[in-house]
């Protein structure tokens, strides 16, 4: 065989090679993103299957064409020796590429709080810390582009999830301040372990152990599993963590404490026990929400604002209540009005008491005085009187249950009130019918009426009553218009 047709076979070997090798190469997939999601996602953080905490984030698309990451959580774990308490608030601006132009945080981690802003420079990542008042400045370098942990799942969707890639990207890290590289792994199409159609990620933010991630094609994550399940971030809509957040926040729990609480401003110039009235603005309540307008409060929208006036401060003109029909002396689950024990309990607090008022005066004094403070809500009506402790819905259901058994219409409500003048959390309380209209009462502190900073956001004692409550944890803020 001559040297040309030698060569002409060898190329023709080595260009079927060729074809033969690129067939077999999986072509790069096409990108599925080409920007964040928009959107608000709420997932429940689990150890061993137990609840330990929750995470919020929230994508928006700002005017200029950049993206808005607001995220928020808390956790409490206890993990092979390992403890963790921490709460955090970090807002980022980023690119449509992904990448950091600003960041803040707050955080409090293992009782340690701590402010970090920084910015992207010439070079690196500007960050001014801030702890027990005292600042510091630190630039940290780096080569390129920084993706904030949050949106760290859509980077392989933004550049095409291959089945095999891998990226690396760099990361800052607001807990342990350093920028980290991260290997993102395209592991391929595998559905969650619940069957949900989903693109699997594997990336090495945690050393020695998996971060597995299964996340859907419109970049929404659906699971994270550390260590084979060990640790798992699920998605949940707010309704699925409405009983465990709320209940949560209503028990003052240290795990929602710092990301529930709502400052005054400015803060009150007198003591909530000595008010006579007050009036505030609350920004961030939703018009999907409902308002508490009968008679104990003045309630109205203004713009993006809700106004509420309480006590003296209360407008002449406020709508006179409706008088209460038979739902507020029913017996239901949880306030068990009817039950023996509530009764006889009712009929011996109330003996020899001729007016609603002095009845509801003494219901109020026993269950303050009797039901021991905890954190933690101890069940129903019968039950609180069977274990007498419990937190503010328990004290709040086992007098409504009292009231009601004693002919007094009461209804459970709950909302912000503030006993520092500085800050308002969340707490439950009742509301009584007396001579003619409803008045706010609170068995957990004994008060009757209830000071003016009780400020009711919500009616019912049930999960699904209390639901909207996780709606606003962390987004509302009051402004103090006036206090009397």
């Amino acid at each position: 065989m001559s040297h040309a047709a030698l060569k002409t076979r060898w190329l023709a070997a080595l260009c079927a090679a060729f074809f033969m090798l690129s067939a077999l190469r999986p072509a790069m997939a096409a990108p599925l993103l080409n920007a964040p999601p928009v959107g608000e996602r709420w997932f429940g953080i689990l150890v061993d299957n137990e609840q330990v905490g929750f995470y919020r984030q929230e994508i928006t698309r700002l005017p200029d064409g950049n993206f808005r990451i607001e995220a928020d959580g808390s956790v409490r774990m206890r993990v092979m020796g390992f403890t963790k308490e921490a709460t955090s608030r970090e807002v980022y601006r980023i690119e449509p590429t992904l990448g950091l132009q600003t960041l803040k945080v707050d955080q409090t981690i293992n009782g340690t709080r701590s402010q970090l802003v920084g910015k992207k420079v010439r070079g690196g990542l500007l960050v001014k810390r801030t702890v027990e008042g005292k600042s510091r400045d630190r630039l940290f370098k780096m080569p390129g582009d920084l993706i904030p942990g949050p949106v760290l799942n859509l980077y392989p969707l933004l550049k095409g999830p291959t089945p095999g890639t891998v990226y690396r990207v760099q990361t800052f890290d607001p807990e342990e301040l350093k920028i980290k590289e991260v290997k993102i792994t395209v592991l391929g199409e595998a559905a969650t372990p619940d069957g949900k159609p989903a693109i699997k990620l594997r990336n090495n933010l945690y050393p020695f152990v998996h971060n597995d991630i299964w996340v859907d094609t419109g970049g929404n994550t659906l699971l994270e599993s550390v260590r084979d399940g060990l640790v798992v971030t699920k998605a949940a809509t707010p309704e699925q963590l409405s009983a465990v957040v709320s209940g949560m926040a209503l028990s003052k729990k240290d795990l929602i404490y710092d990301f529930s609480m709502v400052r005054a401003e400015p803060p009150l110039k007198t003591a909530p026990a000595k008010l006579t009235g007050l009036a505030v603005a609350l920004s961030g309540y939703g018009p999907q929400l409902p308002l508490v307008t009968d008679g104990w409060q003045w309630v109205e929208r203004m713009g993006d604002r809700v106004v509420i006036k309480t006590g003296r401060l209360r407008p002449d003109t406020t709508p006179a209540a409706t008088a209460p029909d038979s739902r507020y002396l029913a017996s239901v689950e949880g306030i068990e009005a009817l039950a023996p024990a509530v009764v006889a309990k009712a009929r011996q607090l109330t003996m020899g008491l001729a007016t609603s008022e002095a009845q509801a005066r003494a219901l109020i004094d026993w269950t303050a005085r009797s039901v021991t403070d905890t954190v933690d809500d101890s069940g129903g009506a019968l039950t609180v009187l069977d274990k007498m402790r419990g937190n503010c819905q328990s004290h709040a259901k086992l007098y409504t249950a009292l009231a009601r058994a004693a002919g007094i219409p009461t209804r459970f409500v709950s909302g912000l009130v503030s006993q520092n003048g500085k800050d308002f959390l969340y707490h439950s309380w009742a509301e009584s019918w007396l001579d003619g209209r409803w008045v706010a009462v609170d068995p957990t502190f004994g008060q009757m009426p209830a000071d003016p900073t009780h400020l009711a956001l919500f009616q019912g004692h049930t999960p699904a009553e209390l639901a909207p409550l996780v709606g606003i944890i962390g987004k509302i803020s009051i402004n103090v218009l006036e206090e009397r």
